[in-house]
């Protein structure tokens, strides 16, 4: 039978139980699946695996990667936090950026073309509750309305897509393993598909689910007014599978590299290497590290290079360097990616209790042997009067990163990347490969710089000029004010490659400091602008 006519005869219209059991869950919806939006899609043939790396709380990116190049206006901005100019590390083939001085691990990483930064990743309107924005980054979908907002993840629905008609159909010979494996006591949003998880929640793999299914006597030909049960012993059937399976291939591997000790990172990387390298065809993974929600003592006040969020970059580098070393020596580099990610970062300016509060964007890590070497992006632009802007306006979207990533690592193609995001992303160069982007070493950062972005005059009042360049293509412009969130689009179109001027007249806005965001294809600039009262 193929894929269309299985969909067609088994995805079942979704019931009202919400529900959770041994590391599975299905989430009620009275809407027909996701699935049907999906149907065309194709099987991409890849032995990929990626890694999701979160740091739940908010981690502060300006003192994860310091901007070397408006070090001052740092500085400035965070008096009592900021990191010695000296002690900052630095890195091969740039002067703009360099890193904590906890994080020597991902320096050397860096250096050998190991990793990538992406820098200011956001969206136009973040929301700054934990909660809300972890969905948002889980889901790939910031709408606020309750009613409009998607309930599955962005991982759930590329999964879903790839392995139609999870659980019933599966495993078979096409994917004997489970689809994803989250090193956590529950399942988050990210695997989440239309109807179930597309992944099992795992902290042991030696002791995953031991269990006598209490449903294994209820009929699978039930009656529709018992759904509910028939959904309870099918997960806890393929819970029992999958977990003799999980057990085999842990059990089956061996660690090869040294892990640092007392570091959750490292002891969550470690399984999942183990994994691998035991032979699962699992294609993602996710492991979290909390702690980042650093409001005070964030530092040492006698040596800001210590203190609370130094023991977390150091944890960080060195479980993440570990791991990329674990996979070099077991001979999985070709194989496997990662990302770190957080839902939101921290202020430009620090408080008063030696700590930061919940902010906008920030930067992200890419790692493995494909990363694209270098920088993506600029330093954020930090004005001189930092009493007047609260947030680090995005240069890059998050989800152009995760569309990117579906694109060049696990290869999938149109129309299913636009189903799976929701809507088109512009790809950015992330990941060099089979399905990546050219690996040219003396690229090692963006082409943004060449973009012409600047108004006049600047500080305006009630009129002003924008004057940008293009390389042609869609284009837009727009205005993010002191909390990051966009207010206006300026322009947004296709252009012919060339220089183009945008008058603005009398445009309602308050005094303050503001910020234009110039985004051309994978290219973006983000420049500040003063409204005089």
């Amino acid at each position: 039978m193929n894929r269309r006519k299985f969909l067609r005869n088994t995805v079942p219209v979704a019931v009202t139980m919400p529900a959770l059991l041994n590391g599975f869950s299905f989430t009620a919806q009275g809407a027909e699946s996701g699935l049907a939006r999906l149907l065309e899609q194709t099987l991409t043939d890849t032995d990929h695996v990626f890694v999701l790396v979160q740091l739940a709380g908010g981690n502060d990116g300006l003192n994860m990667v310091i901007p070397l190049d408006v070090y001052g206006n740092y500085y400035n901005a965070r008096t009592n936090v900021a990191i010695p100019q000296s002690q900052v590390l630095r890195l091969d083939g740039t002067d703009k950026s360099g890193l904590h001085p906890a994080m020597t691990a991902m320096q050397n990483m860096f250096n050998d073309g190991k990793m990538s930064i992406v820098q200011s990743v956001g969206y136009a309107n973040p929301n700054f509750s934990h909660f809300r924005a972890t969905d948002i980054w889980n889901s790939g979908d910031p709408r606020e309305n309750r009613r409009e907002r998607v309930k599955t993840g962005w991982m759930g629905r590329y999964l879903e897509s790839e392995y139609p008609g999870y659980p019933d159909a599966y495993p078979d010979a096409t994917m004997p393993d489970p689809l994803a494996i989250q090193i956590s006591n529950f399942p988050t949003l990210t695997v989440q598909g239309s109807v179930y998880s597309m992944g099992l929640s795992i902290t042991n793999p030696e002791k995953v689910y031991t269990f006598d299914n209490p449903f294994s006597d209820y009929p699978l030909n039930a009656a529709p007014a018992n759904k509910e049960l028939k959904f309870l012993r099918v997960i806890s059937e393929k819970t029992k599978i999958y977990s003799d399976i999980i057990r085999t291939a842990y059990q089956r591997a061996a660690t090869l590299a040294a892990y640092p000790s007392d570091n959750v990172l490292a002891d969550q990387l470690k399984i999942v290497a183990r994994l691998i390298k035991g032979g699962l065809k699992t294609r993602v993974y996710t492991v979290t590290m909390g702690g980042f929600d650093t409001h005070k003592r964030q530092v040492n006040a006698s040596d800001t290079t210590t203190g609370f969020h130094a023991r977390l970059m150091k944890d960080l580098s060195a479980g993440i360097s570990a791991f990329q070393q674990d996979l070099e020596l077991m001979g999985l580099e070709e194989r496997v990616m990662g990302m770190t990610f957080s839902e939101f970062g921290r202020r430009i300016k620090s408080n008063a209790s030696l700590g930061t509060d919940h902010g906008a964007a920030a930067p992200l890590i890419i790692f493995g042997k494909h990363a694209k070497k270098g920088i993506l992006g600029n330093s954020p632009d930090i004005p001189a009067d930092i009493q007047v802007v609260n947030n680090i306006p995005f240069q890059y979207d998050f989800r152009s990163v995760y569309a990117s990533i579906l694109e060049q690592w696990f290869c999938v193609k149109q129309p299913a990347l636009n189903s799976i995001m929701l809507q088109n992303y512009q790809s950015l160069p992330l990941i060099t490969g089979p399905c990546g982007v050219a690996d040219d070493p003396d690229d090692t950062n963006n082409n943004s710089n060449n973009l012409l972005l600047k108004m006049w005059p600047n500080p305006y009042n009630v009129s002003a000029t924008i004057q940008f360049s293009t390389i042609g293509g869609h284009t837009m412009i727009q205005q993010i004010d002191a909390l990051g969130r966009v207010i206006k689009v300026l322009t947004n179109q296709e252009y012919v490659a060339g220089t183009y001027n945008v008058d603005i007249y009398n445009d309602g806005l308050a005094s303050g400091v503001y910020f234009l965001r110039l985004q051309n294809k994978s290219l973006q600039k983000v420049i500040s602008v003063m409204k005089l009262p």
